[in-house]
């Protein structure tokens, strides 16, 4: 099959032919392409020329199609109402499109934080669509092609926008079933007769940081199990199997509910805070920002009701 641009050597050309046949006049054609009616006319001729037949006659009386002209334009002018429609209709599209906003963070903090606030978000954001980016242990990097993340950010920065969102408070936690059976861990003690879950990737100093010799596995007394998924570790804990770290930003509904207990008075406050970050170079979009806020005082709701339990928590929402 013979290719379009060889058959045709200017797409303008074809348009500004059929504006001419449609008017009827080459006068009315310029004004359309904001043109002079000489240049209408000199591209009427070469388009002629390309094509090896004549598609106006011209006279005293003004222009008349051939019948080739006749022919070729029902085809162009069907051709272009055709194109029009299906831009319009896509321009439609896009105006009443939901938007789709995607958020990266841990399969912990969507699981146990998030997805039980999947409704109240819905009824707050009755049009907006959310995809999630999920990672399984711990979050490193910010993808490009995200919304908003969650991330404590490196001391140093990424020149990203940022806003607190939780600070950074980690404690031992297991259920309550699980306390009773075992007692309350003792931290300078080597961790005998209990059970510790871990996170395959999560540096084994920051145990050493929450209790001391626990820490130690070679010397110690307690058993382990590893996995590399958080949100694994959080729902063994909560099924009674051991003791898990447990980051406030995404336990503090299961300690308000009572699903999760503090298995020591140990607790860590690192001086860092989950912050919401918008990658650098994504553009600031409005829906984006009402669902940072809104996480913002479902998080400071959360902290509050955790406060009423436990006195030495953050009482305030947080940023």
């Amino acid at each position: 099959m013979t290719s379009f641009s060889r058959l045709i050597p200017s797409g303008r050309k074809l348009l500004v032919f059929e504006a001419a046949a449609r008017t009827g006049s080459f006068t009315a054609a310029a004004r359309e392409f904001n043109l002079t009616q000489p240049s209408v006319s000199r591209s009427i001729a070469q388009l002629e020329d390309s094509l090896g037949m004549a598609l106006f006659e011209r006279g005293p009386a003004g222009l008349a199609l051939t019948p080739e002209g006749r022919e070729l334009h029902a085809v162009v002018h069907g051709s272009l109402e055709r194109i029009g429609a299906v831009i319009r209709s896509l321009q439609e599209r896009r105006k009443t499109a939901r938007p789709v906003v995607t958020l990266s963070l841990s399969s912990s903090f969507a699981m146990h934080w998030l997805v039980p606030r999947l409704a109240a978000f819905q009824a707050s954001f009755p049009g907006v669509d959310l995809r999630f980016d999920l990672a399984a242990g711990v979050l490193r990097g910010i993808p490009d092609n995200v919304d908003l993340a969650t991330r404590i950010l490196p001391d140093q920065g990424l020149d990203c926008p940022a806003w607190d969102f939780a600070p950074e408070i980690i404690l031992p936690v297991c259920s309550p079933a699980y306390l009773r059976r075992h007692g309350r861990l003792d931290p300078d003690g080597d961790g005998r007769g209990h059970v510790f879950l871990h996170l395959t990737d999560h540096d084994m100093a920051a145990w050493g940081r929450v209790w001391g010799g626990v820490s130690d596995r070679a010397a110690g007394g307690g058993s382990w199990l590893e996995f590399s998924d958080y949100a694994v570790i959080l729902q063994a804990a909560m099924n009674g199997e051991g003791i898990a770290l447990g980051w406030v930003s995404v336990i503090a509904d299961a300690l308000v509910r009572g699903v999760l207990v503090p298995a020591s008075d140990c607790v860590i406050r690192t001086g860092k805070q989950h912050q919401l970050v918008r990658p650098k170079g994504r553009p600031a979009s409005p829906v984006v920002d009402e669902i940072r806020a809104w996480m913002t005082a479902e998080m400071g709701r959360s902290l509050a009701a955790l406060a009423q339990i436990l006195p030495d928590f953050p009482k305030a929402p947080p940023g």
